[in-house]
């Protein structure tokens, strides 16, 4: 059943749990393979299985193979594990234009090898000083429909490009020229869009269409892009350019400050030049947990990720899942248990940390945990209705985009940024190439009402000046005996969390190896709406089993699309989630 279909690996394990006719990996359709490229595809036809890639040296895992390439040669020139990502990062603007970006933000997670230390890099966007409480609501305090979306009232204050800047001065080795030059070269010259990317572009052809630069990039005779076009982005190969020049000045101080300013004024948004030369990058102490004798690295507020995989792996810890089985009903059943209780806490504790109290310590306890696990029965479920936010304090003491990096020297790079929704807002700063986010909808907008993934908050994340909206980005580091044992991480809006914690548990419970892991299908629930949500390849006898308990199973679109990578003895393991056939992961 498996083929070759040019420079695609196709895999019957991924087909029949994604359960469609085609899955590509490996390589992006717009790539045609080199020879480190066609050396790091590990391929057995007789076992009929996909095998993680193998390297000695280093290894990048992304959801585009032309970025992937770029933090290998990084790599390869002898640049460090944070060298790559930043270069990664920076081609990931030009290449996966729907979330890759300079126009957004996000969060970064290093082990830096010489000090032996784990740092948390914050550069989420920043609510605008003109920022208010009720900026989305109209009259009546009802939420104006897509006015936190696709208005320039939804962008929030850029950070990727401070955060790359500090990342790079603070623990790389090269310049800013050096790894933002072949971004600018992929910017200028042009790549062939891929069938993924171009399927994207149609289906946001209606939210781009409103503005005359987006369209200038992305369309050509009133349509968007499609599969074996040239898309050549020659302002924002001038902004990386600017950018390579001056650094972050170019950006936050400079000509693209200007533009940016202009573009909001023209259209009556609220960014400044004060907030934009006001913007700084914030380096925060990780989350840490541990699960089952490993080490837990992960982000902190104002990402819930961090926390609540935390959370969650505490509860799930005193169950035996390996005896449930992987995917079992019963193993179902305790996920989705756990997950309910998480989000939950979600919507009432977690904001900005510069803004509000959050009660870390108490849910990241493995005491909390015990009180919550005691509400979890064999026998009986609990409906959504019945589960409030906890009480944490007494224990006081498709759009996103993730990459994995790690190099020789023992470092370790977990990246996840974004533009919130597909291309963000959909407006591009006029004559910077530069798509702007909708990161404002991260906000709660009003308490109680779900932002665009259906999540929902309260006070502690409503909208102010200078303030970072919460997100679900879960970028995170395993350690193993003091060292990098697995960097994981995954898009997926309100489903990342859950995402990543399977990644784990798969890989630690079930023994699974890196491409194993991220391959299996995968569940979640996240509170409300009160439902399982499944991806297909879930055995029907499962689903009847959880339907029988009085759960909900709704099977839904795919969710995620992890990069992941495994440090051993021998050297490094990874692979990019067979979900997205643009992804690749490249050694040496």
């Amino acid at each position: 059943m498996m083929k070759f279909k040019k420079s695609f690996v196709i895999t019957s394990l991924a087909l029949s749990i994604l359960g469609v006719s085609t899955m590509t990996t490996a390589v992006a359709a717009n790539v045609i393979p080199t020879q480190t490229q066609q050396a790091s595809i590990r391929y057995d036809q007789s076992m009929d299985i996909f095998h993680p890639i193998y390297a000695k040296n280093g290894m990048v895992a992304t959801e585009q193979a032309l970025a992937t390439q770029v933090g290998l040669d990084i790599l390869k020139q002898g640049g460090n594990a944070v060298d790559a990502a930043v270069a990664v990062g920076f081609a990931l603007a030009v290449v996966l234009p729907n979330a890759g970006n300079i126009g957004g933000g996000g969060f970064m997670v290093v082990y830096d090898a010489r000090t032996k230390q784990s740092v948390a890099l914050d550069f989420r966007e920043m609510a605008p000083l003109k920022a208010t409480r009720d900026m989305y609501l109209d009259q009546d305090g009802k939420v104006v429909d897509g006015k936190s979306l696709f208005t320039h009232f939804a962008v929030g204050v850029p950070g990727t490009v401070a955060g790359m800047e500090h990342a790079l001065k603070k623990w790389g080795t090269m310049s800013l020229a050096q790894v933002i030059a072949p971004s600018i070269e992929l910017a200028d010259k042009g790549f062939v869009v891929s069938e993924t990317l171009g399927k994207t572009l149609e289906t946001e052809k209606a939210n781009l269409a409103k503005w005359q630069d987006s369209k200038k990039i992305f369309f050509k005779n009133d349509e968007p892009f499609t599969v074996g076009d040239l898309l050549v982005q020659k302002d924002l190969a001038k902004s990386l350019q600017l950018i390579a020049q001056q650094g972050g000045k170019a950006f936050y101080e400079g000509e693209i400050t200007q533009k940016i300013v202009a573009e909001m004024e023209k259209h009556g948004g609220l960014i400044t030049l004060e907030d934009m030369k006001n913007y700084r990058a914030v380096e925060r102490k990780p989350i840490e947990g541990e699960y089952r004798g490993y080490k837990i690295v992960t982000m902190p507020p104002p990402s819930s990720g961090g926390i609540h995989l935390v959370q969650i792996l505490n509860i799930l810890e005193r169950y035996p899942l390996q005896e449930f089985g992987q995917n079992s009903a019963k193993a179902i059943r305790h996920y989705a248990e756990a997950m309910k209780l998480a989000y939950a806490d979600r919507s009432e504790y977690l904001g900005d940390p510069d803004f509000v109290q959050i009660p870390v310590t108490g849910l990241t306890s493995k005491k909390y945990a015990d009180e919550l696990a005691t509400t979890i029965t064999a026998d009986t479920i609990r409906p959504s209705s019945q589960i409030k936010p906890g009480k944490p304090h007494p224990y006081e003491s498709d759009q996103t985009t993730h990459y994995s990096i790690m190099d020789k020297e023992g470092n370790a790079v977990a990246v996840t940024y974004t533009l919130n929704l597909n291309f963000g807002s959909g407006i591009v700063a006029e004559g910077t190439g530069i798509l702007l986010n909708n990161e404002m909808d991260d906000f709660s907008a009003k308490p109680g009402v779900p932002n665009a993934f259906g999540l929902i908050g309260g006070d502690a994340n409503a909208v102010a000046a200078k303030k970072r909206p919460l997100s679900s980005m879960t970028p995170t580091i395993v350690m193993k005996d003091g060292k990098p044992w697995l960097v994981t991480g995954s898009p997926g809006g309100a489903r990342i969390i859950t995402t990543v914690l399977q990644s784990i548990v798969n890989t630690i419970d079930y023994g699974m190896n890196p491409a194993e892991a991220i391959m299996v299908p995968r569940v979640h629930h996240q509170w409300l709406p009160d439902e399982i949500r499944i991806e297909e390849g879930i055995s029907t006898d499962t689903i009847n089993i959880l339907q029988q308990e009085g759960y909900k199973v709704v099977p839904k679109a795919t969710m995620g699309k992890v990069q992941i990578i495994q440090a051993r003895e021998d050297g490094f393991y990874g692979a990019s989630d067979p979900r997205n056939p643009d992804g690749l992961t490249l050694g040496y």
